[in-house]
């Protein structure tokens, strides 16, 4: 995926549903029952149970519109073993050698940032758009603060964003926003999947309706 088809898939989409599990059965479940409901960039991290595993059975198993990412890339090694798994995009949780790696490789990287210079660092290093983590320590208030000096960069937060959040992040002028636990629940770790359904369709009824959908 090209870096300019990333940034309009989450300018379209505006919902990065991210799968972390204790269960790889499980992880790869919740994947396929996000991109049923309609999501299609899921990302799977990995801290997830074989990880690599899940993605690569992931990328085999979805439609070829769903963009599956990988993320908590730290390190180099980190990004070239997610684009061999066969991810499209890379996730990181700070600017490091997974970052570094990820923009040498031409893959489409969110990266994480959080202070103004780190966001500054982010673009000017080639990311995709801005990851900004943990968002729940500013909120929309922080968000929006920091879109007053930097109108033009894409950010995506992430970190305690439930569905009333996203609304709110969005009004902001967030892009997208990633959903990890609020979405998928208990789902990755062998949960209900009849709620992360209701759930998906919740997340997808507040991006639509920000996006005037």
């Amino acid at each position: 995926m090209e870096t300019d088809d990333f940034t309009t898939r989450l300018r379209r989409d505006r919902l990065v549903a991210i799968v972390r599990g204790r269960d790889a059965e499980a992880s790869l479940r919740t994947v396929l029952t996000l991109a049923e409901e309609g999501i299609r960039l899921i990302e799977v991290s990995l801290n997830t149970a074989d990880a690599l595993t899940v993605i690569s059975r992931s990328v085999n198993a979805v439609d070829p519109s769903i963009a599956i990412g990988v993320g908590t890339v730290v390190s180099a090694d980190d990004a070239r073993r997610a684009q061999e798994a066969g991810a499209t995009w890379i996730v990181t949780p700070a600017l490091g050698g997974g970052f570094e790696e990820a923009v040498a490789r031409h893959v489409p990287v969110l990266a994480g940032a959080l202070t103004p210079s780190e966001a500054v660092a982010a673009s000017a290093g080639g990311a995709s758009a801005v990851k900004l983590f943990p968002a729940s320590l500013g909120g929309p208030a922080y968000l929006r603060a920091l879109r007053d000096p930097f109108p033009d960069l894409p950010f995506v937060p992430v970190g305690g964003v439930d569905a009333r959040a996203a609304a709110e992040y969005f009004e902001a002028g967030a892009v997208a926003v990633g959903v990890g636990s609020p979405l998928a629940g208990d789902a990755p770790h062998g949960g209900d999947l009849a709620a992360l359904r209701q759930r998906a369709r919740d997340f997808l009824s507040v991006c639509r309706t920000e996006a005037g959908t």
